[in-house]
């Protein structure tokens, strides 16, 4: 191949000898320009400028020198700008923009091999030497920015990049944008909130950003300091196509995380649904890994955990009944969602309290631009959602609303006894998003929702969510920023009886939380970045009060003393590019959790099962005492290692406390499960999980093709004792037992995220088991051997196809293939003292 030898020099020689002795003036000047400065500086020696005026737009200077060298006025009067000069023979002065002239070579410089570069033909397309500002695709012309300008004192050779890109017409972030520099190796992404930071070599630089869904840009830098630069990028829409599901480009392999899903809301619109209605959590249960006990069942099933060991987050509120209508109807509305992801694998170090999964439920921001909404009406649901501009292009108001005509339906049917039900919901949100400054913004959520069945017209169930959360989110510099969190959650049920008897009731339960969060991220390198930070939340449960609704009823008040409980931890993680191929996230929690009073704890025999015959003893503690400490250490260890183009594999180990439990006897989750904190007889739950998993993507990743199993064990894992009564009982820990669990699998799932056809197959085999034993018959479940959990089904087989016929209209199906769950059924029955039983089989 043709080379070309290619030397890089400025040199400027002298046609005479310079002056010897440099010319002193004595000037003043306030608040002039710079171009009125240089018009002073030439009446008052015989200096001569040579500029292009445009350079000169700048803020006015003030100065005052009195026979003092010229070189000194200049030095100061263009000291905040990104000019330089140089004086030529005959008192000429030349300005430039960011470089240096130099009049020398360095000493040994035709020696130094790095002084010559020699280029081939390919390599000067790259060049940015030699790319010309031609028009682009849009018609615009590259834009070159100068940041700081060279200096002959500053030994450094390279300086930090950084920004933030944004949509113009909604003002979001665009995040996992792509921002490369041609021809040097380098490159970076944006993250969550569309910043970003890069170091580049001094000097000339083409940065050029390629994201699926907006327009790619290219500008010229020429950096000798550290500086800003923001991008807007407009939406291409002529990109855009339908999408099923996608995460990033190649993040399926490149990322270190195991066991981590995300769903995109904007992007699973032609996903068919119960009644049509969207959906997120519904479409995560026919993913690999995530199940639920059955139709009609509320709470999810994460890898052959328990529906109470999954952390759903709606903007960092925890949501404890995340459903709608016995699980039928989720209660997050869709049209206000902008991205979950979902941790099954290796949670982040930032999140704990939970032994199974993270729901991350992100809302999107609302559009500080102009005004938008969005209407459904559908066969059972209605949703409405407002964005709201209110000072353009720095914030906005976003307010959803969503609730269901089910009560008309069911007054339409013949049957008078459904014609009497009732069986409603509604949920609605609201978010305020504000840019408070070039390196401060905030956001700030609150949600409420409200279910009101009743089957039979003489019990009324009802059911509500309700939390807020504000944050505030602060850029320190180019490498460090932060946010502090500040949550609130509650939940709560209640059941109003009025028959026609002389048992009329009302029944209440409640449980909240609060919770303050500092996390930090500090990018100290491209090989490593750093999260870290702290939390505290504090725990109220009321287990529940009973009270006669009249005069007649016989039923016997009944209030269960309130619970309050500490939990904190602090965090760090690391994300360790140890090479080209292999990538770790590395972190440690430590966790802690102080049971408080006021309270009564029983005290038992040690040894012995707790019942009221080994009771010793009921301690009190008074207010704020602590009763019991728990805690300890979580390892979140995760890596990825490239064996190939496209294919990686991953290993990844955790280990978690769970400090709050709920309590249930049914076979799924019921509205009136009550959640318990641990205590002085209850310990929290403990697991362990191992994954490992191969990651390959094919054809230019159009298809997605990933292989990964997992091992869990678990200790204190919360059930009852048959026949337990769970619900307003002051000696609850005589109900309950505490066991070992396991679980292992293995999940498969090809997906094509692009072209007319497009979709996914997920299978996943898996079995859930659970040890009840003791040497105490009371206590031991099926004679202490490992038996299956309630959600134990081990064959799971989805398969979701979308065609896409025109721009307009598209074709598409869902099939779903499970095995049973297990079930306790009655094999046979007996007599005794004249009254007939049912014997059952062993549990599950």
């Amino acid at each position: 191949m043709r080379k070309i030898l290619t030397l890089v020099c400025i040199f400027t020689y002298f046609i005479g000898s310079a002056q010897e002795t440099e010319p002193k003036i004595s000037i003043n000047y306030n608040d002039a320009s710079i171009a009125e400065v240089l018009s002073l500086i030439e009446e008052k020696s015989n200096y001569n400028f040579y500029y292009v005026p445009d350079w000169l737009e700048s803020d006015p200077v003030t100065g005052s020198y009195e026979d003092t060298a010229v070189s000194v006025v200049l030095n100061s009067v263009l000291k905040n700008t990104i000019l330089n000069f140089y004086v030529l023979e005959g008192n000429k002065v030349i300005l430039t923009r960011n470089n240096i002239i130099y009049d020398t070579l360095p000493e040994g410089f035709f020696n130094d091999k790095s002084a010559v570069v020699v280029l081939d033909e390919e390599e000067t397309k790259t060049n940015p030497l030699f790319v010309k500002e031609e028009k682009s695709n849009q018609n615009t012309r590259i834009q070159t920015v100068r940041i700081g300008k060279e200096n002959r004192a500053n030994t450094r050779k390279s300086f930090t990049l950084s920004g933030i890109a944004i949509n113009p017409n909604t003002g979001e972030p665009i995040s996992d944008l792509a921002i490369a520099v041609r021809g040097k190796n380098l490159g970076t992404t944006t993250d969550l909130n569309g910043r970003y930071s890069i170091d580049l070599p001094a000097g000339l630089n083409l940065i050029e950003t390629n994201s699926l869904g907006n327009v790619d840009v290219q500008k010229k830098v020429i950096i000798y300091n550290d500086g800003t630069l923001n991008f807007d990028l407009e939406e291409d829409l002529q990109t855009l196509g339908v999408i099923v599901l996608e995460a990033s480009r190649g993040q399926n392999v490149k990322q270190a995380i195991t066991g981590v899903t995300q769903i995109k809301v904007e992007e699973i619109k032609t996903i068919p649904l119960v009644l049509g209605e969207r959906d997120i959590l519904k479409v995560a249960t026919i993913l690999p890994g995530i199940s639920t006990a059955g139709e009609g069942a509320s709470g999810y099933n994460v890898r052959g955990g328990k529906t109470d060991q999954n952390l759903i987050l709606l903007d960092e509120a925890v949501i404890y009944n995340p459903s709608h209508f016995f699980g039928i109807f989720s209660a997050l509305n869709p049209f206000t969602s902008g991205e979950v992801n979902i941790y099954k694998g290796s949670m982040p170090a930032e999140f704990g309290g939970r032994l199974s999964s993270v729901f991350d439920i992100k809302t999107k921001d609302a559009n500080v631009e102009k005004f938008a909404g969005e209407v459904s009406l559908g066969p059972v649901t209605s949703n409405v959602t407002l964005e709201v501009p209110l000072v353009k292009g720095k914030s906005a108001f976003l307010v959803g609303g969503r609730t269901t005509y089910s009560d008309l339906i069911l007054q339409q049917l013949d049957e008078p006894e459904l014609a009497k039900s009732k069986a409603n919901f509604f949920d609605i949100i609201a978010k305020y998003n504000s840019k408070l400054g070039e390196n401060d913004d905030l956001k700030a959520t609150a949600y409420f929702s409200r279910d009101a069945f009743s089957i039979t017209s003489d019990s009324l169930y009802s059911y509500s969510n309700r939390l807020a959360s504000l944050r505030w989110n602060h850029t320190f510099n180019d490498k460090n920023r932060g946010s502090v969190i500040l949550a609130h959650s509650q939940y709560k049920f209640n059941i109003d009886y009025d028959g026609q008897t002389n048992q009329n009731f009302k029944l209440g339960y409640k449980v909240a939380e609060t919770e303050l969060k500092i996390k930090m991220k500090y990018l100290m390198s491209d090989a490593h970045k750093f999260d870290y930070g702290v939390s505290a939340k504090t725990y109220k449960v009321n287990p529940g009060t009973i009270n006669p609704t009249s005069s007649e009823s016989i039923i016997k008040a009944v209030d269960i003393a309130e619970e309050q409980a500490l939990e904190a931890a602090v965090f760090m993680s690391d994300t360790w590019e140890i090479s080209d191929k292999l990538l770790m996230n590395a972190g440690i929690r430590y966790s802690f959790f102080a049971s408080k009073g006021p309270s009564e704890q029983n005290i038992y025999q040690e040894g012995l099962p707790l019942n009221s015959g080994t009771l010793l003893e009921t301690k009190s503690f008074g207010s704020g005492e602590t009763i019991q400490n728990y805690g300890g250490p979580e390892i979140r260890v995760s890596a990825r290692y490239i064996l190939g183009q496209d294919f990686s594999i991953k290993a990844g180990y955790n280990n978690s406390y769970q400090f709050i439990h709920t309590l249930s006897n049914n076979t799924t989750v019921s509205p009136t499960d009550t959640w318990k904190l641990s205590d002085l007889n209850i310990k929290p739950q403990e697991q362990k999980q191992y994954s490992l998993g191969l990651f390959k993507n094919l054809d230019d990743d159009i298809y997605e093709l990933s292989l990964e199993g997992y091992y869990k064990e678990s200790d204190n894992i919360l059930d009852y004792k048959v026949g337990a009564q769970l619900l307003l009982n002051e000696e609850i820990e005589t109900e309950v037992l505490q066991g070992q669990g396991k679980a292992y699998g293995v999940e498969l799932l090809l997906k094509k995220s692009k072209g007319k056809l497009n979709g996914w197959i997920g299978y996943t085999y898996s079995r859930s088991l659970i040890q009840l034993d003791s040497e105490f018959a009371e206590e031991r479940v099926n004679g202490g051997e490992f038996f299956p959990s309630n959600f134990d089904k081990p064959h799971d087989f989805s398969l979701v196809t979308n065609y896409k016929m025109t721009k307009r209209f598209s074709w598409s199906m869902n099939f779903v293939y499970q095995t049973g769950r297990p079930v306790t059924y009655p094999i046979g029955s007996y007599e005794l003292n004249g009254s007939e039983y049912v014997f059952y089989s062993d549990r599950n």
